[in-house]
């Protein structure tokens, strides 16, 4: 009888498995059926390296540098913010604060990944454009400053919480190794007890990253819908998710060109977040075997 309850259990635990594998395949198929039919229309040299994105106007531009510049550099903004903030909370929590105090603290913090994105974005809109503006003559009322702060604000929790847990995770016996050297508690963070949880800390900013670049309804908001290639963080932008939000949501009609390039924007984002999360998979696989 255990026998069968073990794999009843097991094909359970398997057809969730796969279920997740292929929900994951037909969406990149669709994404690649969608894309195909695209570039038969639109040359993939355009698409990579004109300068400009105007598929709606008339003079119609396929490049998809200027929602990519949009996209990196709001999220640039955010891990700009959201990691220091975040793992000076993560040190303070596990190497310096009491277990009650973490246990209300952490929590509190988790929460914040709850709240709508809308909500974030509105806030941005409402209180954070014009208090930048209060400080930064000129800047227009939607920029990638006042989104990419938001959205830092946002990824706070994913940081603070998978960085606290990998430190926490880290050997007491380090500790007391360091402190029997001589080390302050500064140094034993900053200088034992990080570096050992090097690879936890860095999984924690690449998902940051990730959540950062897929993020939608904050710059939709509060970024601006003018698709231009700039770095520069206090005029308005659009990223690929706010454009695809665009069209989704716009009176363009179905299986047109228009339509099918929110297809090939979707399998840039999907393409960037691949890699980016090869190359932290890349990353803590050497950390892990440099401090193990």
């Amino acid at each position: 009888m255990a026998r069968k309850s073990e794999k009843y259990i097991e094909g359970g635990l398997f057809a969730g498995a796969l279920f997740t594998v292929l929900t994951t395949a037909l969406i990149l198929g669709v994404l690649l059926y969608e894309t195909v039919i695209f570039f038969s229309d639109v040359s993939i040299v355009e698409f990579l390296t004109d300068r400009q994105w105007t598929p709606l106007f008339d003079e119609k531009h396929f490049g998809i540098l200027p929602l990519l510049s949009g996209t990196i550099l709001t999220t640039l903004v955010a891990i700009a913010f959201s990691v220091p903030v975040g793992l000076v909370i993560a040190i303070y929590l596990n190497e310096y604060s009491g277990r009650r105090f973490r246990s209300i603290v952490k929590p509190m913090l988790e929460m914040l990944a709850a709240v709508p994105t809308v909500v974030y974005g509105f806030f941005a809109l409402v209180i954070i454009t014009p208090f930048l503006q209060g400080i930064i003559p000129g800047l227009a009322g939607f920029s990638a400053l006042s989104a990419g702060l938001v959205m830092g604000i946002m990824i706070i929790p994913y940081v603070t919480s998978l960085s606290e847990d990998a430190l926490f995770a880290v050997p007491y016996s380090l500790r007391e190794a360091a402190y029997g050297m001589g080390s302050t508690r500064f140094q034993t963070a900053f200088r034992v007890t990080l570096p050992a949880a090097s690879s936890g800390v860095i999984v924690a900013i690449i998902l940051a990253i990730s959540r950062a670049i897929g993020e939608t309804m904050i710059v939709a908001i509060a970024a601006g819908q003018q698709p231009r290639l700039t770095m520069n963080p206090l005029v308005p932008i659009e990223t690929i998710t706010a454009y695809i939000v665009q069209v989704s949501l716009g009176d363009v009609p179905h299986n047109s060109l228009e339509y099918r390039t929110i297809f090939a924007a979707g399998i840039t984002l999907f393409a960037l977040t691949f890699l980016l999360n090869s190359m932290g998979n890349w990353l803590r696989k050497k950390f892990r075997e440099k401090y193990d």
